[in-house]
């Protein structure tokens, strides 16, 4: 039997939510008739930003409600899209006269409620434009779906997003800043374990000891390989270098640097890996401008890590530096 700190596994997100609201009241207010997490305090006369999408990625995206980053949240159920409907309420409520952008990871529900959210806003006079975060390396190439996935380089597009409506952007302005970081970021990721959903006695699905699920997605989604158990410099390796190589990144390049946990690595193991990152893009003669190492966005309970890379330049890097605070990010 997993044992797991829940109550009721049906009631899980909302208590999270609930008890988010009691641990930041200053910073996240929850709207419990429209499932939504919100600022406390309501920005006014910005670009509004929206994103959202299944629970069980904490702190993704509740956590990056604030100053310098969303307005609004809209979580659905565990690894599920929340409604058109309630992305539509999510949407109405960021805005504040200078219209909305609508931040959606690249998977069918998600882009599907957020565009027939986006139309009914449109009804209520709401100006919203769309950027569709598709970062995940494992799946390109995937002609015949949806296309890459969306994971971790989220966290930069909301956060340059977030930075330049603060700074008082148009909401093209603000959308065409987060959309080049959509385009230039890659991620891959990689599991020791699976996550297990709230009530569940068994992962997603299983590994040997002596095996590593590489290119997992963040709703347990097996990888595109399954690879030998080695040290930690060596699974950093398998998930840099394809980055660097679709990147086209070499000598002089510079870059954003993200090594995420995914739910179940601790911030010892998070170090290791990113010393091992730090290294290998220094050896190739990349400069990581700025590193992001922790627990942003995850899948559950699951033992890995994810390592996204973004190019950056002066212009990214100030929006990047710019104040935020909120629960998860706060500088």
């Amino acid at each position: 039997m997993k044992r797991q700190i829940i109550n009721d596994p049906g009631a899980a997100v909302t208590e999270a939510l609930e008890g988010m609201e009691l641990s930041f009241p200053d910073l996240v207010s929850y709207d419990t008739d429209r499932q939504l997490i919100l600022r406390a305090t309501p920005a006014r006369d910005k670009v509004g930003l929206v994103s959202g999408g299944g629970s069980g990625h904490e702190p993704l995206h509740a956590g990056f409600v604030g100053r310098g980053m969303l307005d609004v949240a809209v979580p659905g159920a565990v690894f599920a899209s929340p409604t058109a409907l309630q992305v539509h309420e999510g949407t109405l409520a960021a805005d504040s006269g200078r219209g909305v952008l609508q931040i959606v990871k690249n998977y069918t529900g998600d882009v599907l409620n957020f565009t027939i959210a986006g139309e009914l806003a449109g009804d209520h006079a709401v100006d919203t434009e769309m950027v569709l975060v598709d970062d995940d390396l494992a799946t390109d190439g995937d002609a015949d779906g949806p296309g890459r996935r969306g994971t971790a380089a989220v966290v930069a597009v909301e956060k340059i997003a977030g930075a330049r409506a603060e700074l008082g952007g148009s909401l093209t302005e603000v959308a065409d800043a987060a959309r080049r970081v959509a385009r230039t970021s890659r991620t891959m990721s990689l599991a020791l374990q699976a996550g297990t959903h709230p009530g569940d006695d068994r992962p997603a699905f299983d590994l040997a000891d002596d095996e590593v699920e590489l290119g997992v997605g963040i709703h347990g989604e097996r990888g595109t390989s399954r690879v030998r158990y080695a040290s930690a410099d060596e699974l950093s390796e398998m998930l840099v270098t394809p980055l660097v190589r679709d990147l086209g990144l070499g000598r002089g390049s510079a870059v954003l640097a993200i090594v995420n946990g995914l739910g179940g690595a601790y911030p010892l193991e998070l170090s290791i890996a990113a010393r091992g990152v730090h290294r290998l893009l220094g050896a190739r003669g990349i400069t990581v401008a700025r590193t992001l190492v922790g627990t942003y966005v995850t899948s559950l309970d699951m033992h890995g890590f994810s390592v996204t890379l973004t190019p950056v330049d002066a212009d990214l890097l100030k929006l990047w530096d710019a104040p935020v605070r909120t629960p998860a990010l706060n500088w």
